[in-house]
């Protein structure tokens, strides 16, 4: 951990102010042996603070569960368990708005009304839009505001409660599976095959500064991609490189890929 590294990660002003308030929040929990914890971080952001951090003993990624996109770092002293981000006192709140079955709000609704009701993007995880519900998570700090004054998300009214973590309800992302052969993995590749585009095209995408890899944004159209990485390009969607199958007898290399529909 160097404070000093925050200066070779940042990309602009912004994230340079960000990794300040990171490390001064979880430098101080650490300095106090006390459990300390950030706001939610964008999968962006949250590798950005890896490389800031490292993996010092104690420091946890959770957003609430553990698919999450969004997560909080959140330092736990030694004489805490990993179980205490569990807890009804730890960090992270879910609170579950239901509304009426024949109401059909998006998440783009649920935060926009979120954002309207004045609330930071930052103190908001992810929103699971259901049948009939919603369960988001929050900070610990905002959760009480948010029961009291977060009555609509548009036209559809809400009752708010909050409920355990262990008890939300998270959907199912909703995938399409492709299986194809390239001649490599080099990013532009993988975007042609996933999005079904030219490849030329594709490295259009990533030299334009439309394409991350987990979150981090990459302009390299042949930069390698490896099992398990999720790749977001603007305009198009998410997909991730769920396998790599080895060679076929051309030489090729089979994957599998998932496009998130």
């Amino acid at each position: 951990m160097d404070r000093n590294s925050i200066e070779k990660i940042a990309q602009s002003s912004e994230d340079r102010l960000l990794l300040a308030k990171l490390w001064d929040k979880i430098n101080a929990g650490m300095r106090k042996n006390i459990p300390s914890s950030t706001c939610f971080l964008s999968p962006r952001e949250l590798e950005m603070a890896r490389f800031l951090f490292g993996q010092p003993e104690g420091l946890h990624a959770f957003g609430g569960y553990a698919e999450a996109e969004r997560k909080m770092l959140v330092y736990l002293p030694e004489y805490l368990q990993e179980d205490a981000l569990w807890e009804e006192e730890g960090p992270c709140v879910c609170l579950r708005a239901a509304f009426f079955q024949g109401d059909s709000p998006s998440h783009r609704d649920f935060l926009g009304a979120l954002m309207g009701a004045g609330i930071a993007r930052e103190t908001v995880g992810d929103i699971c839009v259901g049948t009939g519900q919603c369960d988001f998570f929050v900070t610990a700090e905002i959760a009480p505001y948010i029961l009291q004054n977060f009555t609509s998300a548009g036209r559809t009214k809400l009752h708010m409660e909050r409920i355990a973590l262990k008890d939300a309800c998270i959907p199912e992302p909703e995938i399409r599976e492709l299986r194809d052969t390239l001649a490599s993995l080099r990013l532009d590749s993988v975007i042609s095959s996933g999005f079904r585009i030219g490849r030329s095209l594709a490295a259009q995408y990533v030299t334009a500064g439309k394409a991350a890899i987990d979150g981090l944004p990459c302009e390299k159209p042949d930069k390698p991609v490896s099992p398990g990485q999720k790749i977001s390009v603007r305009g198009l969607g998410k997909l991730k490189l769920a396998a790599v199958n080895g060679k076929t007898k051309k030489d090729r290399i089979s994957v599998v890929i998932h496009r998130y529909v």
